[in-house]
């Protein structure tokens, strides 16, 4: 029997087939169709000209806050038209197979935690750092129990709004991430030089969030996935290691924090992860 993996980002979409849950061969991507109706074909599609065979499940994660029985969206502000539409019951009805849904960050932890940089630590801690901030707390290979999700990077840091400005919400998001990077530069991420002294700042501002994440949620290792971290340029890891450990100060040891190994498959992992629990 073969397996569906997929991972729906707000630019581009994932589908990967696995034969045993342990390793995925057959993969293909496509950028992601702002409109559901659009989305589900291409996905459809995907599967269709991976395989002809039967589909024993599937399982695959989407950016945004699912509703309580994680079979839609309920909030997303690049997929906008994917919100409230009835994902899991479309896809299983088309593919004629079980669905499992997660949010996208939780299955990418959940593929470092199993399959990547996290293997072999029971408290894992995963942070994705591109167009926007999410992440998740995955604890002894299973994510962690939550009532609406993981929003690391909704955190505020700025509490009196002296960065920033008055005019924008002083959250860890907007301070790190690729979209509030380019609103404030004017340019891409990748158009800005490695030497350029903003990659320091944003490094000691997203330590300022780790702090938060070590002192909350007590991890083995700390790891750090997305554009901002894995592409070039980019955060450099010494230095938010340096940073993270000066504004933990003394008496708090500091836990690994390292860069994620599985790059964009770190969801498709994640997924297959699941499938491997919950079958």
């Amino acid at each position: 029997m073969t397996y569906v993996l997929f991972d729906i980002g707000g630019t581009k979409t994932r589908v990967a087939l696995s034969e045993d849950l342990k390793s995925f061969t057959q993969q293909t991507s496509f950028k992601t169709p702002k409109h559901f109706d659009d989305g589900i074909a291409a996905i459809v599609e995907a599967v269709q000209t991976l395989t002809t065979n039967p589909i024993r499940a599937v399982s695959g994660g989407i950016r945004g806050t699912l509703n309580d029985e994680k079979t839609s969206l309920v909030h997303e502000v690049a997929l906008t038209n994917w919100v409230d539409k009835p994902l899991v019951a479309t896809l299983k009805s088309t593919l004629k197979a079980e669905v499992y849904l997660e949010n996208d960050a939780a299955l990418a932890g959940l593929g470092e935690a199993t399959f990547g940089a996290g293997k072999g630590l029971d408290i894992v801690a995963y942070h994705t750092i591109s167009t926007g901030v999410g992440g998740a707390k995955i604890e002894y290979g299973k994510i962690d129990d939550n009532r609406t999700g993981f929003e690391p990077g909704k955190q505020v840091l700025d509490i009196d709004h002296t960065i920033l400005g008055e005019g924008i919400e002083p959250t860890l998001e907007n301070l790190v991430s690729g979209t509030s990077l380019e609103e404030r530069m004017g340019i891409k991420p990748y158009e800005i030089d490695q030497t350029d002294a903003i990659w320091a700042q944003l490094a000691f501002y997203l330590a300022h969030g780790l702090r938060n994440t070590i002192l909350y949620w007590s991890p083995d290792v700390v790891i750090l996935g997305g554009s901002m971290i894995l592409g070039d340029p980019r955060i450099l890891l010494t230095d938010i290691q340096k940073h993270t450990n000066e504004v933990l100060g003394e008496g708090i040891v500091c836990p690994l924090i390292v860069d994620a190994q599985l790059g964009d498959n770190s969801g498709l992992y994640g997924a297959m992860a699941r499938l491997g629990q919950l079958l």
